[in-house]
């Protein structure tokens, strides 16, 4: 007997709830709430955002310093001095810093120090590999960076390589802290806060309406206002935000964590 084709009506859920130190996409019908970004300053959703947050715009105003000495331009990319090494450690150990601030408020309970291979996880919960970040004054085509783009190929971040080899051996690794790796690894750090806080910044003011500048290509602006970001468009259904936060807010545990174990 043919009994014909019956189409498939089950319904695609979205996550109710949203992850901690988690920015994802959210699905069209939840797009229609007003103040997406609400959650994020849930007191629940990040122990202590603001110093996160501080110790990068500290390390974007010696980094734009850095610029009145190096021309942002392709063909200063392998430039590398004790200046552009300095900066390449300190944002690294920032990095660091927001991947364990991530895995620990989640619940990762690993023993042991965390490695490398512990943070890759990061990047299935955050997408951080379908991130794009834009260096918005720049003489050239490499102006667009992915900075964890290899994690699509299972292979090792280059900027991060160079960070680990110039910190242990300086003295025969240290053509590595080229201006190149500087950059990629800066653009890792704002993708890493964007995927947690997009551009909140926890002051005391309230945030206002952002007008964007008049920008048409496709970004939208970052926590210091200085590069901007493209986020992650690809998420399935079934992993992208689709609650209304106005009801999920006085609910119990409005925010949940994500399993990395």
């Amino acid at each position: 007997m043919n009994v014909g084709f019956v189409p498939n009506t089950k319904r695609i859920m979205s996550l109710s709830k949203p992850y901690k130190r988690t920015v994802r996409q959210f699905t069209k019908e939840a797009k229609k709430q007003g103040g997406l970004w609400h959650y994020i300053q849930h007191e629940d959703f990040a122990e202590s955002p603001e110093h996160y947050v501080r110790a990068f715009l500290i390390i974007l105003k010696d980094f734009k310093n850095l610029l009145d000495y190096v021309e942002p331009s392709d063909i200063n990319l392998p430039t590398y001095s004790f200046r552009i090494h300095e900066l390449l450690l300190r944002i690294c150990i920032e990095i660091e810093a927001n991947f364990v601030a991530i895995l620990k408020e989640n619940g990762y309970s690993k023993a042991g120090d965390w490695k490398m291979s512990d943070y890759k996880k990061v990047n299935v919960s955050h997408r951080l590999s379908y991130y794009e970040v834009k260096l918005p004054v720049w003489n050239g085509v490499q102006n667009i960076r992915r900075p964890f783009e290899a994690w699509e190929n299972d292979s090792r971040l280059p900027w991060w390589n160079a960070y680990n080899k110039t910190k242990h051996n300086r003295h025969t690794e240290f053509e590595r802290a080229t201006f190149e790796n500087l950059t990629n690894s800066i653009c890792a750090l704002i993708t890493l806060l964007s995927a947690q806080f997009e551009d909140n910044d926890f002051a005391a003011t309230d945030m206002g309406l952002s007008m964007g500048g008049g920008h048409q290509d496709g970004m939208e602006s970052t926590i210091g206002g200085y590069f901007r970001v493209k986020y992650p468009d690809n998420w399935p259904e079934e992993e992208k935000y689709g609650f209304l936060w106005s009801t999920v807010k006085n609910g119990e545990n409005p925010i949940t964590t994500y399993s990395y174990e």
